[in-house]
């Protein structure tokens, strides 16, 4: 399930050729962006809320506990050391290892006490405060250890809101509502701008202790009109974790089927699920020693992909090229 989760939380992150200067890297970040109310009045395409609602099978002491995450994003600035003062640029090169200004991202998670369903009749929510913080990395050029420059991070306040409710429908049913608030105070600006006080690429994981959540995807014939009647928000709950399991729920951003699963094959995330893994860690081998300085400058995950494709055997590159899981008999 962590897996999953974390594969929807960093889709889209960073794209092939995963460099600055792509020009598709220029407008990022991911999917199931929940942005600031201000923003969001004048683009109503970036939502301040996002919304789940489930159906859990159980009876009134039935526990729920619900964990939201999201990617918060932090600007990284590069700077020199000039006589005594610290200056921002644009790059910089010490000990052979290049560093570039740009963003990165943090993850952040609130998570909810257990609950019965019965305590969230009267609806519960929980605040989401995140301080504005910063922190430095000193960089040396490994002579004397003297810091002659650093990498300053830096991350806005976020101010939200968590709201749970169930309602109950029939004997044993229960219809769950998680609504996700952004309610941070930021003036409009840039898209750019407007993705440092979003809640970045948020999702949601239901889990239940005494009941069961039901599938919304292929519910059964007796709830099938309750499942229509759940009204999801940028968002597509599906059943996670062993097939058959009906204790977790992840509410993604992303559409997946129920009990999604990663191919044992992947050597790990290259954030881009719009393209084969194959084809990817091909064309990664192929740059050139310039543009693969770039990359591994770019972000800590791509100097991460970088490092980790390089490294594949050639019987890894192989279990690329095709498996077949499943052969069947066609009757005509």
């Amino acid at each position: 399930m962590r897996a999953i989760a974390d594969a929807v939380l960093y889709e889209g992150y960073l794209l092939w050729p995963y460099r600055r200067s792509a020009l598709k890297n220029q407008q990022r970040f991911t999917f199931g962006g929940v942005f600031a109310p201000a923003h969001s009045a004048s683009h109503p395409d970036d939502p301040c809320r996002q919304q789940t609602e489930v159906l859990v099978r159980g009876d009134p002491v039935a526990q729920l506990q619900v964990t939201v995450r999201f990617l918060h994003v932090v600007a990284r600035q590069a700077m020199r050391r000039e006589g005594d003062a610290l200056v921002a640029v644009d790059e910089l090169t010490i000990g052979g290892r290049r560093h570039l200004t740009w963003s990165e991202a943090t993850e952040r998670e609130v998570r909810t006490p257990s609950l019965s369903l019965e305590e969230l009749r009267s609806s519960w929510r929980q605040a989401i405060e995140i301080a504005a913080g910063s922190a430095r990395e000193a960089l040396t050029d490994g002579a004397d250890g003297t810091p002659e420059a650093a990498l300053h991070r830096s991350w806005q306040a976020l101010t939200g809101e968590l709201q749970l409710t169930a309602v109950p429908l029939a004997d044993g049913l229960w219809r769950v509502t998680a609504t996700i608030e952004n309610r941070t105070s930021a003036r409009p600006g840039s898209r750019q701008k407007a993705l440092e006080h979003a809640f970045c690429s948020t999702h949601t994981i239901l889990r239940t202790r005494g009941g069961e959540l039901v599938s919304l995807t292929d519910p059964p014939v007796a709830v099938a009109r309750h499942a229509a009647a759940c009204r999801n928000i940028g968002t597509w709950p599906v059943l996670v974790g062993e097939p058959g399991d009906v204790q977790t729920m992840l509410s993604s951003p992303i559409i997946l089927e129920d009990y999604p699963r990663i191919a044992p094959e992947s050597p790990g995330d290259l954030f881009d699920g719009g393209e084969i893994d194959q084809l990817l860690i091909l064309n990664i081998l192929t740059l050139t020693d310039e543009e693969k300085a770039e990359m591994a400058a770019s972000d800590p995950r791509a100097q991460e992909i970088l490092r980790r494709t390089e490294a594949l055997t050639p019987e890894q590159l192989m279990a690329l090229h095709g498996t077949i899981r499943e052969v069947g008999l066609e009757r005509r």
